[in-house]
């Protein structure tokens, strides 16, 4: 079976490790647990995206990490972890941010093919548990009017798929307001942004940004891999996609 790794090696991108004990917070607005380190202040990583940027300012030309990620957010839903095994992917953009979303796209459709061929066995016996149809998955982009909410997530989930029979879809040019700082504006609109979000069965998978500060022309992308079992086998809560699952309320086993 082809792997995220696999994928994105035969693509040219370089595996890297990045730290996860690190001075300040890596994603503004979102709470860190936060720790001391020797007599100075420090917090676990909650991405590691401006250590992918330093990589690609150190002229690598694409990048990717698996490992841990840690969000101290008190989220009691049933789609969010306080530790969870994060892909990140970041590289040089030549001439439009496109070449992110195709990267996105490729990748996880390449996935999913490979899925449904070699792991059948195990998703069947996870479908006689928790019966579930297969994830319809050709690709489609719309550009999005505002921010969306959970509500209005599932909505748009519910007409793409009726009217273009593809639960697994692209959102792009969010406006520029509602992103982080280091989103670049779109050149034709300043308004709007040259970032995307990926949705799957209506619910946020990944979220990309191209930067627009003090580094070569780049953009990347990162989600949970939890998330994305979640959703590929429609279980109703993330947990049962973790061998020992992090929550507010759980720290044992």
């Amino acid at each position: 079976m082809r792997t995220f790794r696999q994928f994105l090696l035969s693509e040219g991108f370089v595996g890297i490790h990045t730290p996860k004990l690190i001075a300040g917070a890596s994603e503004g607005g979102a709470a860190v647990f936060k720790l001391d380190y020797k007599g100075q202040r420090a917090c676990l990583a909650q991405s590691p995206q401006l250590h992918k940027q330093m990589a690609i300012c150190g002229d690598f030309g694409g990048v990717f990490e698996i490992g841990p990620v840690f969000r101290a957010e008190d989220s009691y839903t049933h789609r969010h972890l306080c530790e969870f095994t994060g892909l990140d992917v970041e590289m040089e953009i030549k001439e439009h941010y496109s070449e992110v979303m195709d990267i996105v796209d490729r990748l996880f459709v390449a996935m999913f093919d490979s899925l449904n061929e070699k792991c059948q066995k195990e998703l069947e016996a996870i479908g006689k548990q928790y019966p579930f149809e297969p994830l319809k998955e050709a690709g489609v982009e719309v550009d999005p009017l505002g921010d969306l909410n959970t509500e209005s997530e599932r909505k748009l989930g519910q007409l793409v798929l009726e009217k273009y029979g593809t639960e697994f879809y692209i959102l792009h040019r969010y406006p520029l307001a509602i992103r982080p700082f280091y989103t670049m504006p779109c050149a034709d609109d300043p308004l709007y942004s040259n970032s995307f979000d990926v949705f799957i069965r209506g619910k946020h998978l990944v979220r990309m940004a191209s930067s627009k500060y003090g580094a070569p022309p780049h953009g990347g992308f990162g989600v949970g891999l939890e998330r994305v079992v979640m959703l590929f086998c429609a279980l109703n809560n993330i947990r049962k996609t973790s061998l020992f699952p992090r929550d507010p309320l759980r720290l044992a086993p």
